[in-house]
Order: structure tokens, then sequence, then C-alpha cells
């Protein structure tokens, strides 16, 4: 498998179609859903980019959450999210490239997307996000902490070199280790806060 691979639709499909899912940890990430407890504009628009199966976004509507966008670049993901979130006005369901996507958020959600990006179009990630939030818009979420032996996806990294990534667009608020990830990725796993310069 090539890092091309990894930004293939069917590749992703493939996954999904074989329930090869190992990313998907069954619910909302606690780093995410503590930061949304305290995120108080409740109509805010909210993407989450590289999506899976959404549990952030079911926080959200049970939170009261009202303009939530949800892009994946697989078929087969999406189908499953249309039929879950079934007449629910608040979510819209795009399948698509996220780096193809346009539109304007205040927040956008990372968890498990960044990491599933070969470490090669991190730039274009971070010039991406920061081209679909508005001035002083937040990109929030969890990034590993670590790096991995084996070829990703995953792919890991560290704070060091995130800082280079996203500095050019974003004031770092906050990237710091977690200390409420699930306890199999204790340790591992940093919190990002950034603010759109």
């Amino acid at each position: 498998m090539s890092q091309e691979d990894v930004l293939d639709a069917k590749f992703w499909n493939h996954l999904w179609k074989s329930n090869l899912t190992g990313w998907d940890i069954g619910k909302a990430s606690p780093p995410i859903t503590a930061y949304l407890d305290q995120y108080d504009n409740k109509d805010a628009a909210i993407l989450i980019p590289g999506c899976g199966n959404a549990y952030e976004a079911e926080y959200m509507l049970e939170n009261d959450f009202t303009n939530i966008t949800l892009v994946d670049i697989s078929e087969e993901a999406v189908l499953r999210l249309k039929k879950k979130f079934k007449g629910i006005n608040q979510i819209d369901i795009l399948h698509k490239d996220f780096f193809k996507h346009k539109g304007t958020y205040d927040l956008i959600v990372e968890q498990t997307f960044f990491s599933a990006l070969p470490p090669k179009v991190r730039s274009s990630y971070a010039q991406q996000v920061a081209s679909l939030l508005k001035k002083g818009g937040r990109l929030v979420g969890v990034l590993f902490d670590q790096e991995f032996d084996q070829e990703g996806p995953p792919f890991g990294g560290l704070k060091e070199d995130y800082r280079i990534i996203f500095e050019p667009y974003f004031t770092i608020y906050k990237m710091e280790r977690c200390y409420n990830s699930i306890p199999p990725r204790a340790g591992g796993e940093a919190f990002i806060n950034l603010i759109k310069k």
C-alpha cells in the first residue's frame, strides 16, 4: 500500500465495506466532548472532516448544536451516516474530498482524520482548514502525539512537528498532552485548540 492509496476513495470504501475500522472508538472522543461542553455558541457552523461514524455529531445533537456539516470521502461511510441521521435537519452530510470542499465555519473538529493523511499532505490540510474557517475560527480536536513503527494509516507525529505545520495559519492557543484520552490511547494524544489568524 502506498501513501497515494490512502488518499483514494476506493481504499476507504474497501475498509468500510470490510468493517476494518480500527480507528473507531465507538463513542465521541472525551477530549472533544469536554471542549464542546464549554462551547456556548449552539448555532455555530461546525465541520467534521473525515467524520467516519460521527459520534461527535451525535454528541452535538444531544447538546443542542444546530448547524453541523459532515464530510467523508467514503461512499459507504456516507450511506451509513445518511441512515443514521435521516430526517435530522441540523446535520448536512457530504460525500466529497475534504480538500475540494468549500464553505465557511466557526469551528472544525479534528478526530482521527489528520492521522489518516500521509504526512506529505499535512501542510495542505492546515491550509485547507484555515481557508474554511472564519477569522478567529478554531480547529479543535485530537492528534496522535507519538510515532508509530508500522506504516500508516494511522500516521503518527509529535507536537513539535505539528507546530511547524500549523503556525503559518493559526495562533496556537493550546497544544498539549491529553489528560482525558480513552485508556488505549492514554499518553499518546495531544489536544489542539488553534485559532485562525
